[in-house]
């Protein structure tokens, strides 16, 4: 049983960073002839999609990311209990879909098909916590717009979410294991944010509703 444990959490992890891997923003931008890694901030989130594609492409990653996502706990995850594990317990079942929601945040921010550079993973997250934790995903959201509106940035309002989630994961499950998940969610997001970090303290980010790119403004979860 136990070794049977242990090949349906590498085989959970595994094909979860393999979905999260998929390079959605790259691909979206190289069907248009641009690699997006050459542009703005480099980076194959939404965000650099949005101010360099516009908005439709822009939604379309977003979407794609978060779907990225979802599909690794809510279907992924399910799908190997069941051929793997089938008679695990609700502690062992919590796990695997724990498990799988980092694992795809893992492959979205380091895929392994662009030299494990990837993106942010704020819209990846957020559909990890669609599936894991609505509530504490509905509070973390509200923290984003209120940022956003009073400081018009759009990476301080990602960080001041991912602050905030292990604290509405606690409040809105009080479940230990989920809100050490998020938790170790919180310090990546910070940690692949350190150069909007950097801009912050500096005073060179670009606010909402300016870009430098051939197109428009990004929405909510776009710093992905």
């Amino acid at each position: 049983m136990i070794t049977v444990s242990i090949v349906a959490f590498i085989v959970t992890a595994l094909a979860a960073y393999l979905l999260g891997s998929i390079p959605t923003g790259f691909l979206v931008a190289k069907a248009r002839g641009l690699d997006i890694r050459s542009v703005g901030s480099g980076n194959i989130g939404a965000t650099n999609v949005f101010r360099h594609l516009g908005v439709p492409a822009g939604v379309l990653v977003l979407v794609a990311d978060a779907a990225k996502g979802w599909l690794a706990v809510a279907v992924a995850a399910r799908l190997i209990l069941g051929w793997l594990f089938p008679a695990g317990g609700a502690e062992t079942r919590e796990w695997l879909r724990i498990c799988a929601g980092f694992s795809a945040i893992l492959g979205h921010n380091y895929t392994c098909w662009l030299h494990f550079k990837g993106g942010k993973g704020v819209a990846t997250s957020a559909g990890v916590l669609e599936a894991l934790a609505p509530w504490a995903l509905l509070i973390i959201f509200g923290v984003w717009l209120v940022v956003v509106a009073l400081s018009r940035f759009v990476s301080l309002a990602s960080i001041a979410a991912s602050v905030t989630l292990p604290f509405a994961a606690w409040l809105t499950t009080r479940d230990a294991a989920l809100t050490a998940a998020t938790a170790l969610m919180t310090v990546l997001a910070v940690y692949k944010h350190r150069a909007n970090i950097k801009r912050l303290l500096s005073g060179t980010e670009s606010r909402f509703g300016r870009n430098k790119g051939r197109s428009a403004v990004a929405p909510p979860g776009s710093s992905a």
